[in-house]
């Protein structure tokens, strides 16, 4: 399982949604739609500022997290971005391996 954040921006039409349903019904249906595809929803925050909402998830793997993302998007509720979240010990075991690497020029 890989970390996921989501940083997504309400649409017109998905703030009328979530006016109806309340940022709790929302969060539950969210969690729905992460556990249907073998996630786990660990974080749901609203944010003021460039975006609405950030959700952190545990996804099975990248197709997961593209599958999420396509699909959110595609109902024009949200607009969505994700990133991959990186653990401590993953940037411990990157800077451990030797690269070949030439800068340009050099």
């Amino acid at each position: 399982m890989g970390k996921y954040m989501l940083r997504t921006s309400y649409t017109p039409s998905g703030l009328k949604g979530l006016i109806a349903e309340g940022g709790t019904g929302r969060r539950e249906a969210l969690r729905q739609t992460v556990e249907s595809i073998g996630g786990t929803l660990e974080g749901f925050y609203y944010a003021l500022g460039d975006d609405d909402l950030y959700l952190i998830a545990d996804l099975p793997d990248e197709t997961a997290a593209l599958s999420l993302s396509l699909n959110i998007a595609a109902a024009g509720a949200l607009t969505v971005a994700v990133t991959v979240l990186v653990d401590p010990e993953t940037v411990d075991e990157a800077v451990a391996r030797g690269v070949a690497y030439r800068p340009p020029g050099a």
